[in-house]
């Protein structure tokens, strides 16, 4: 019954396809303006043929090296020596080298601004003035000659905002007025004045701003360079335990072209015993020829790992680190570091730069709130002045041959110093104590200023709440990929284990009779990958390790690096 069901079947199926074929409709010609659209090949007229049968029959090996690398010139790297050199020579450390710099030349500048100056003047001057006087109607004009000297020092309170002044003004002056009583006659004068601001002014300033967002710019630069140091660490440590596992991996891959051959030399011995036939020396062939290629696409990992890392570490293109070939010293078992999720939490809230720069900001927000609120105030300023004068000089000689015998007061006779004597007695002082106001009726200037920084103030800490679940996640997910690395690599050591007992078990077979060439070239095939993904597996949870640094933000005590940069 079921042999007829499948001939009527058969027969059903050949006459429909007959009949579909039979009442197809003619299809239309094309227009000779497709003509151009027909490329079948054998249409093509006047087109070469390109490299007709290629086969390559060169089965010699090509270069192994590695292009602008002496294989024989290894230089042994630390991973310490690596991240030393790197923080050396990676420009954008550089930079924050020069940024911090600049920082603080920047609060020298700002703090100068409070720093006492000395200011003077000193001039001879000559003036001829005409003479209007009823006592001299025979001297039309006076000429009067002037040596003048005055020394000022001003200072500053910069906590509260004080201002002082102290000058000491010197005039010797001649004159040919037979009217003057003291000729030459010499003029000094003390000068103080002290001004407080009680109100606006007396807590903050703009010079007192600016000295204050200079201080907290040396600590954001700071952060800036601890931040940037952090992520320059953590890329050359996977750099470097990528360039371990290249060349690992590359020697995984030689070791099984080795294994390869001794197996081909082993079944050809089988071949010759009788026990394999002579095809199945192709497929050991094609093996230890399957394994090279693995071995060139090694090398290629291998140099390009290298070339990452050397560029990380290198002074310039012309550094002499480019032609040697680096080798990783450093033991690949690394101990993972136990620690618990609140644990990495807190040292992560304590360390990553990204908290301490989101905290700076909000001082200097601080900084501009304190000073526009006090903007806002009205201005009352204390002020008090005191100012001793000292006058002294010869007896005009003209005024006695002209008057006769004149009695000046022998309180003004005298020289330079004793005019300097008159000042220190306070012989004739002046003293001077007041306030001065200034009430705005509104100051939407200020208003405005200080509305900016409050907005400011709510949008920094929005900020660190997100930085704050940023850090929470890569804390999460570094720990998670410790964990998942771990169990990786100790699952890929079971497999790399009892592969290599398989394929023991069945080169052993293979030699009883009891296998075939495939399944020993198969399970030597497994064990190649799976000695590879156990170095694989090594190396991934080192860079583990460094993540869960770099997201602790524990990378420079981990690694013994100091914090602060250098000069």
């Amino acid at each position: 019954m079921k042999k007829q069901l499948f001939l009527f079947l058969t027969v059903l199926f050949f006459t429909g396809a007959a009949a579909a074929q039979t009442s197809a409709p003619t299809p239309t010609p094309a227009p000779k303006a497709a003509d151009a659209q027909n490329v079948r090949p054998e249409n093509l007229e006047g087109v070469p043929a390109i490299a007709p049968k290629y086969q390559n029959d060169d089965l010699s090996l090509p270069n192994l090296g590695r292009v602008g690398v002496e294989l024989l010139e290894q230089k042994p790297v630390s991973l310490n020596d690596v991240i030393k050199a790197a923080l050396e020579n990676n420009k954008d450390i550089e930079v924050s080298r020069q940024n911090l710099r600049s920082a603080e030349f920047e609060l020298q500048a700002a703090d100068g601004i409070f720093t006492p100056r000395v200011s003077g003047t000193a001039y001879f001057e000559r003036s001829k003035l005409p003479s209007v006087s009823i006592f001299n109607p025979t001297q039309s004009s006076t000429v009067n000659n002037s040596l003048v000297g005055n020394v000022t020092y001003q200072g500053f309170i910069k906590k509260y905002g004080a201002t002082y002044n102290a000058s000491l003004g010197n005039q010797r002056t001649t004159t040919d007025n037979t009217f003057s009583p003291l000729n030459p006659q010499y003029n000094t004068t003390f000068n103080f004045t002290f001004n407080q601001p009680l109100l606006r002014g007396r807590n903050i300033d703009s010079q007192r701003r600016v000295i204050e967002i200079a201080k907290r710019n040396i600590s954001l630069t700071d952060g800036q360079f601890r931040q940037r140091t952090i992520e320059t660490v953590a890329v050359v440590q996977r750099a470097y335990w990528d360039l371990t596992f290249a060349l690992r991996n590359l020697q995984v891959q030689r070791d099984g072209v080795r294994d390869a051959n001794v197996q081909l030399v082993h079944n050809r011995r089988l071949v010759d015993e009788g026990q394999l036939a002579p095809v199945d020396i192709v497929a050991s062939e094609t093996q230890v020829a399957n394994l090279e290629l693995a071995v060139y696409d090694a090398l290629e990992i291998v140099n390009r790992a290298e070339n990452l890392l050397k560029n990380l570490i290198a002074t310039d293109k012309n550094d002499s680190l480019w032609r040697v070939s680096l080798v990783p010293t450093d033991n690949i078992d690394l101990a993972t570091p136990r620690v618990t999720l609140p644990e990495a939490l807190d040292l992560a809230m304590r360390n990553r730069p990204e908290l301490e720069l989101n905290a700076v900001a909000k001082e200097i927000n601080e900084v501009d709130q304190k000073l526009y609120r006090d903007q806002a105030r009205p201005q009352l300023d204390f002020f008090a002045s005191y100012t001793s004068s000292g006058v002294r000089g010869a007896q005009n000689p003209d005024l006695s041959d002209r008057f006769g015998p004149v009695v000046i007061d022998p309180r003004l006779l005298g020289g330079y110093s004793s005019s300097l004597g008159d000042i220190f007695a306070q012989k004739y002082p002046t003293f001077r104590v007041g306030v001065t106001f200034n009430f705005p009726i509104r100051n939407s200037t200020s208003e405005a200023q200080l509305g900016k920084a409050l907005v400011e103030k709510e949008k920094l800490e929005t900020q660190r709440e997100q930085i704050e679940q940023q850090i929470q996640v890569e804390v999460r997910n570094a720990l998670q990929s410790l964990r998942t690395a771990e169990a990786r690599l100790r699952t890929a050591a079971v497999v790399r284990e009892n592969t290599f007992r398989q394929y023991e078990s069945e080169q052993r077979k293979l030699d009883a009779g009891q296998s075939d060439v495939y399944k020993v070239l198969e399970r030597q095939t497994a064990l190649v990958n799976a000695r590879s993904a156990e170095v694989r597996a090594q190396t991934e949870l080192n860079k583990a390790i460094a993540e869960v640094e770099r997201a602790t933000g524990n990378s420079l005590k981990a690694n013994n690096i100091e914090e602060k940069p250098r000069k």
